[in-house]
């Protein structure tokens, strides 16, 4: 007997953090089996299969793609510690209806002069997600716990880089 196959869809609770994070680090591998690892401040989710970003300056994560389309995408909330892993195959497009449709997307939402700016278009297809969970979670820490420390964390350090030297 064979079973169905499960249409994999990223949740709201990951669309949640990608929105409200708005960087993620994309992973590629370049020539020579080369790691890449480059953040993306236009990555956003196109629908419950696919991720998107907006090329305006990464020619190496664009060149990559196009030679070995795998990527592997990491958005983590820094304060809470958790977040979201996506893994795939990517595809780079210049012209056409999907670039047009993308170029527009993120004119409406992220990127007022994307006209101007976008290069290409990416979109992500996504066929695996998992969740990115702190191991401070698994010495039993709690969320408002690590909460507090980290806000105080990154208050402290904002605090010491506006300090006279």
């Amino acid at each position: 007997m064979t079973q169905a196959r499960v249409r994999l869809r990223i949740s709201l609770a990951a669309r949640r953090v990608v929105d409200e994070q708005r960087l993620g680090f994309v992973a590629t591998v370049g020539p020579g089996a080369v790691p890449n690892l480059s953040p993306k401040g236009t990555l956003s989710v196109w629908d419950d299969r696919h991720l998107i970003f907006a090329d305006l300056d990464s020619p190496g994560t664009v060149r990559n793609l196009q030679h070995h389309p795998r990527f592997e995408v990491n958005v983590v909330d820094p304060i809470l510690r958790k977040g979201w892993r996506f893994r795939g195959t990517g595809r780079v497009y210049r012209r056409g209806r999907l670039f047009e449709a993308g170029v527009r997307f993120f004119e409406g939402r992220k990127l007022s002069d994307a006209p101007r700016r976008v290069r290409s278009i990416v979109l992500l297809t996504v066929d695996y997600v998992a969740p990115l969970i702190s191991p401070a979670y698994a010495a039993g820490r709690t969320e408002e716990e690590l909460r507090r420390h980290w806000w105080k964390y990154f208050r402290e350090l904002e605090r010491r880089r506006h300090q006279p030297t």
